[in-house]
């Protein structure tokens, strides 16, 4: 069974367009996200997972304190495809997801 096909640099500049504050960062999308405090954070951090575990592809999460950055890739594709593209719009969806 095939994977996600790995998307052009053209589709990356595309979509990356209607994703406010994300940005490309070698093969990966990026974005910080800041809040209150650290309790915030997690609550987030938490939101996150389980739309990453509905859309069964997961981000890597860096935490400092009030401060949340997620990484998106897909590995399997050796680099950015639409998974990356919907998760991100999803999580922007949220109404409690704020950009640093």
């Amino acid at each position: 069974m095939a994977g996600p096909e790995r998307l052009s640099e053209s589709q990356v500049s595309d979509s990356l367009k209607a994703l406010p504050a994300w940005e490309l960062k070698g093969g990966e999308i990026t974005k910080l996200y800041k809040f209150k405090d650290f309790v915030e954070s997690m609550a987030f951090v938490n939101r996150v997972a389980a739309l990453a575990e509905e859309a069964d592809h997961h981000p890597d999460i860096l935490i400092r304190w009030n401060k949340v950055t997620l990484t998106l890739s897909t590995h399997s594709a050796g680099g950015l495809t639409q998974k990356d593209f919907n998760l991100a719009r999803s999580i922007d969806g949220r109404r409690d997801a704020r950009p640093g």
